[in-house]
């Protein structure tokens, strides 16, 4: 390894990386689930969204402390650690890696449906390899083309976007006016319990708010520019689904529909016409292939950190390609776990997910106390509620929305950790040493790959 680069290019600014946040949570996805939101907060659908911005903004503020003290690709893989344990910090990135691995399989089986429905001449399985093909290949030449893509179509979805949010201003405004716009927030169907739901639901929308701090080895001034990306992601997306919610649950009072499921096409035909629905529909897929991109690219760079450690096989995970810097094994492998989903159902998939980013959101929250803990007892002085208390809501609200998902999905979870902590025993001669990791010198210069010691993975401070 030590002919091999170990750093990845760094020259994204504060822009591309929060449209790379962005891109990853798929703003449209707000018109897709918009009916299953509507129904179980009860027609109250912007509140909903407001709560689980709040809610994924105290996790966002914690990775954000992290991501400034560590900057590093790793993620929590690295946060965990560095602030816990070594041994903790390869679990946290085995969980993370099980939502980063299989969330592009869902992301390409979703644009594969929408796709064969919309041009049903196709097979289905046809634009799974179509799709998984491009963002393969935008991934492997590098995120400056993956940049560009992205801030091309984040524009399009953008601007559909804001027609949608016009039609349903100028629709809701003739059909009830005021009195409607009032109750798209609260109605009397509404209840605590209800929009609290609501929001655990809500709160997947925001799933990739933290894939911008795999980033952290690829931006300029990393220190400063990932901690603002991920709280600027989450406001961002945030303000769209508040918003977008908002406007639709004005043209559409209540929460019943024929089908939530295509709720949110139903609004769009209804405030703009059968027309501007499918063109709506296709600009939205555009977005999807953009958070394909997105997916795809941070789950490599994850891949790529454990890989460097050690933690992962470092011949097959840990290299760069030498002129493109990218790491195009990792990426080859997530597009080949992609082309899996034609063999399974969209329920199926979407089971392997969400158990490890919720995990991991506990985590980067428990090691922002850890940090703090172990300042104070250096004599160095962090704010309380900043460091402790917002923290310890955060980890509260994470618990919570483990606690909302499915029996697959934990089971499903609970084994992948299962299979981890084996493979942990082994690299680690059964616990007995600290999980390896590479030593960097500094952020541009390589150091040889070694396996670290207790002291090496503490933080100095």
């Amino acid at each position: 390894m030590t002919d091999q680069p170990t750093r990845m290019r760094g020259d994204l600014g504060l822009l591309s990386v929060v449209a790379f946040g962005v891109a990853y949570m798929a703003p449209a996805v707000v018109t897709s689930i918009f009916g299953v939101i509507a129904a179980t907060s009860k027609g109250a659908a912007p509140t909903a969204y407001l709560i689980a911005t709040g809610a994924m903004l105290l996790t966002g503020l914690s990775y954000a402390k992290m991501a400034k003290v560590h900057p590093s690709s790793g993620s929590v893989y690295t946060y965990a650690r560095k602030e816990l344990d070594s041994r903790i910090g390869f679990l946290a990135g085995w969980a993370l890696l099980l939502d980063y691995l299989f969330l592009p399989m869902v992301a390409w089986l979703l644009q594969a449906i929408y796709l064969h429905a919309q041009f049903p001449a196709v097979p289905e399985w046809a634009w799974l390899v179509i799709n998984v093909a491009l963002a393969t290949l935008i991934n492997i030449i590098g995120l400056k083309t993956a940049d560009r893509i992205n801030r091309v179509l984040l524009i399009g979805v953008t601007g559909i976007l804001l027609v949608l949010a016009a039609l349903c201003v100028h629709y809701g405004s003739g059909h009830g006016g005021a009195p409607a716009a009032s109750h798209a927030f609260w109605n009397h169907a509404t209840s605590v319990s209800a929009v609290t739901a609501a929001a655990a639901v809500a709160a997947y929308a925001f799933l990739g708010f933290d894939a911008v701090s795999t980033l952290s080895e690829e931006v300029r001034d990393p220190q400063r520019t990932i901690p603002r990306s991920i709280v600027l992601t989450v406001l961002t997306g945030g303000a769209i689904f508040i918003a977008i919610s908002f406007l639709m649950q004005w043209a559409h009072p209540g929460g019943a529909f024929p089908d939530e499921n295509s709720a949110g096409y139903l609004v769009s035909t209804t405030v703009g016409g059968r027309t501007f629905a499918d063109v709506a529909n296709i600009i939205s897929m555009l977005g999807g292939f953009a958070s394909c991109v997105a997916i795809q690219a941070s789950t490599s760079r994850l891949m790529f950190v454990m890989g460097r450690d050690g933690a992962l096989p470092r011949q097959v995970f840990g290299r760069l390609h030498r002129k493109l810097l990218t790491p195009v094994a990792n990426v080859l492998i997530i597009g080949l776990v992609g082309l899996l989903a034609m063999n399974l159902s969209l329920a199926d998939a979407t089971s392997f997910i969400n158990f490890g980013a919720f995990l991991g959101f506990t985590l980067v929250n428990l090691c922002v106390i850890a940090y703090a803990v172990r300042q104070w007892r250096s004599g160095t002085r962090h704010s309380r509620l900043r460091y402790f208390l917002l923290p310890v809501a955060g980890a509260a609200v994470d618990v919570y929305l483990i606690t909302q998902l499915g029996s697959t999905a934990v089971e499903l979870g609970l084994g992948w950790l299962a299979i981890g902590i084996v493979w942990l025993a082994v690299i680690t001669k059964g616990f007995r040493r600290p999980a390896p990791e590479l030593q960097l010198r500094s952020a541009g210069e390589d150091a040889p790959a070694r396996p670290a010691s207790a002291a090496a993975v503490r933080p100095t401070s």
